[in-house]
């Protein structure tokens, strides 16, 4: 169909895909750069999500340094950051009553959210992309949302910008009435800003083998939800993070309770994908994980509002592909710059996308009237090697992978170790990729999770509900199969088909046909874009691409 139809085209410098806060922090250097320089300069930024913040979920305490040199008059402009961390606990459950606080001597600096030269702030990052859009516009950038941008424009070698999908096509793959061919959007370079496992990014990673020598990316799925509490419960700035129960020892992750403004906490568990055992739900385990006398002190009398999934791109340094390409940039978490030593990835994102923009902008400068775009931006790798972003992935490269290699506490105890030793000890590598980890349904046992209460524990669709997702029916589905018959006929005797239990939001299912023989279910409406199917399937048989623009989840303050 993109062959038949005649497409419109704008032309920019440059397009940045993505409203996240990478993307949002390029598009605002870019501009400021230009501004200073009196120079004039069109940049133009989609974004999939019905609203800039839309699909934006992350814990998150913030550690303002980037936003400090982006605009060192954040404070003034209003940003959201109005509660700061004041204090810090960090538990081991021991089982689904008992738990262990460790002193702050043995936890590992970057674990620490208080004290030292800089506060950090309990934020949404929903809110602060909402507020940078906000400034990228006053500056001059042209933000879309509600554009998805789905296919790459390729020729001759060299990235020239995105096609946007198609608005108005049925499940049929037919236009209907009001159809809207996407326009192709060209520029001098184009951002890749998606966020972890963009199917864009995965894209250009395979067709310029950006990922040659370095370790396969390594993801966890993070599940977070939001509560209104009593005030009586409600301690602003107090954050917690644990390991242990529920998790059995050969699964990985670690959970977090933030105390936000508005008499809000946030609650989430982060579980590693590279997990084994097929029966294993991270959503279940999230919901019985707040039965924890520690968590569920803070939750007791209070009511959820609102909740997500998404994966996260932890792998590190180790992990990080080549960057440039000719034409463009991976940036942010398509790329995989969040420092999982910190659980923390907006600040090392947004100083990926300043660097390139700087790099973009001296690249359009040096070129003149005659740059075309279309060269390696080779200069950004010496930018960004030469950032704090990057030498914070440095000192952590062994984190993800030694907890991997020598479990939670062996793992916690070399990194804590290499630490004191400013990241001496040799690096620990990595090289299986999450998908290939499952074992055979056969070898393992299965899990009992505990029904939801309604209280304190949920179930999916309650919880989709709450996540605002949205997709017009009537379209083709974004989930395609290589092989439509490969879940039943393979996954389903080898691994009990793990997508009706990794899914988060109830999207697989192995249902009876007529003829009263399994069959794979796909409900692509309640997708909430976290991508877990495109990492974990162990066949690799399952290909996330963007839906029509403006669908997906709408996420509230998260």
């Amino acid at each position: 169909m993109t062959e038949q139809i005649e497409r419109d085209a704008m032309e920019f410098d440059v397009v940045i895909v993505g409203g996240g806060p990478s993307g949002l922090a390029a598009a605002c250097r870019l501009m400021q750069q230009a501004n200073e320089a009196e120079q004039e300069l069109t940049v133009c930024l989609v974004e999939k999500g019905s609203e800039i913040g839309a699909h934006i979920l992350s814990g998150a305490v913030f550690e303002p340094r980037a936003l400090q040199e982006l605009f060192p008059d954040w404070q003034e402009r209003g940003a959201p950051l109005t509660t700061p961390a004041i204090r810090d606990e960090l538990y081991l459950l021991k089982d689904a009553e008992k738990a262990q606080k460790l002193p702050n001597a043995l936890v590992p600096k970057t674990m620490h959210n208080t004290g030292g030269d800089q506060t950090r702030y309990v934020i949404s990052a929903g809110n602060l992309c909402r507020w940078l859009a906000e400034q990228a516009e006053e500056l001059g950038v042209e933000v879309f949302p509600g554009f998805a941008a789905q296919e790459t424009i390729v020729e001759d070698g060299v990235v020239k910008g995105i096609l946007v999908g198609d608005m108005g096509v049925g499940a049929d793959g037919q236009p209907k009435d009001g159809h809207m061919p996407g326009m192709e959007l060209r520029a001098k370079y184009t951002l890749f800003a998606e966020g972890a496992r963009g199917h864009l990014g995965k894209d250009l990673i395979e067709r310029f083998t950006l990922d040659e020598g370095r370790d396969p990316q390594h993801y966890g799925i993070g599940l977070k939800e939001l509560w209104d509490v009593p005030a009586d419960r409600h301690e602003p700035g107090l954050v917690l993070h644990g390991s242990g129960w529920p998790l059995d020892k050969s699964t990985h992750g670690g959970w977090f309770l933030y105390h936000a403004e508005n008499r809000q906490v946030v609650v989430g568990l982060i579980l590693d994908l590279s997990y084994q055992n097929p029966y294993l739900s991270p959503f279940d385990e999230f919901q019985r994980m707040k039965h924890h006398p520690v968590l569920k002190q803070y939750l007791e009398g209070g009511s959820r509002v609102a909740y997500g999934a998404r994966a996260i791109a932890k792998g590190g340094l180790n992990c990080l592909p080549k960057m440039t390409f000719p034409g463009g940039l991976l940036i942010g978490c398509d790329a995989g710059t969040l420092n999982f030593a910190k659980i923390k990835g907006l600040h090392t994102a947004m100083k990926s996308g300043m660097v390139a923009a700087e790099s973009v902008f001296e690249a359009i400068v040096a070129g003149g009237e005659s740059d075309e775009g279309g060269a390696d931006l080779t200069a950004f790798e010496d930018k960004w090697q030469a950032s704090w972003a990057y030498q914070e992935l440095d000192e952590n490269r062994s984190f993800g992978p030694a907890i991997h290699k020598y479990g939670t506490v062996g793992g916690g105890a070399y990194n804590f170790l290499d630490q004191l030793l400013g990241g001496k000890l040799p690096t620990v590598h990595d090289t299986t990729p999450d998908h290939a980890t499952l074992k055979p349904a056969a070898e393992c046992e299965k899990i009992d999770y505990p029904k939801p209460d309604g209280v304190i524990s949920f179930d999916k669709s309650s919880s989709v509900f709450l996540s605002n997702t949205n997709h017009e029916e009537d379209q083709p589905c974004h989930l395609r199969l290589k092989d439509p018959e490969l879940p039943i006929r393979d996954n389903l005797p080898t691994y009990a088909e793990p997508a009706q239990r990794y899914c988060p939001a109830g999207v697989y299912e192995v249902v009876e046909d007529d003829d009263g023989k399994p069959a794979f279910q796909i409900n692509f409406q309640n997708c909430v874009h976290c991508k877990t199917c495109d990492i974990k399937d162990p066949a690799q048989n399952i290909t996330w691409v963007a839906p029509e623009g403006g669908g997906g989840p709408n996420y509230p303050n998260m």
